[in-house]
């Protein structure tokens, strides 16, 4: 059975085991697939203190690529001559981080996770004043543990 590649950003991601997905009842997300994901559920450990993973979906990414304006690095060059923070450039590298942490929980969301561990973020310069930002970690199920 072969499964719909990623097709660049679309969100079209089917959910593990392709259509008709035969997992126990115990092993699907609460609200299913494709329910919003309570952006407290991600984090760059491992492991959920007072819960279990029951699945691992595999890895999952949100990607986006942004550059300043010219008129937004004329300004970046003003405040660089004056020394200190940056704001234009914050703010920037803040939305992008942003943007790639939704897409991300997105694709997991899609996918059936309730939760994403091992949550990193890595940026590279793609061109001269073009950097891409990627959010990315492990797509999992987790349920509480039964006290």
């Amino acid at each position: 059975m072969s499964q719909t590649p990623y097709q660049g950003g679309q969100g079209n991601y089917p959910p593990p085991g392709g259509p008709g997905n035969n997992y126990p009842p115990q092993n699907q997300p609460p609200g299913g697939y494709g329910a919003p994901m309570d952006r407290g559920m991600v984090t760059t450990g491992f492991d959920f203190s007072g819960y279990s993973i029951v699945r691992y979906l595999g890895v999952v990414r949100g990607l986006t690529v942004r550059s300043r304006s010219v008129l937004g690095n004329i300004g970046a060059g003003f405040q660089s001559l004056v020394g200190g923070k940056i704001t234009i450039y914050v703010e920037l590298c803040e939305h992008a981080r942003e943007e790639a942490f939704n897409l991300m929980m997105q694709h997991a969301s899609q996918i059936g996770a309730n939760a994403v561990v091992g949550m990193r973020y890595d940026a590279n310069e793609v061109a001269d004043g073009i950097t891409e930002v990627l959010a990315y970690g492990t797509a999992v199920i987790i349920q509480p543990d039964k006290r």
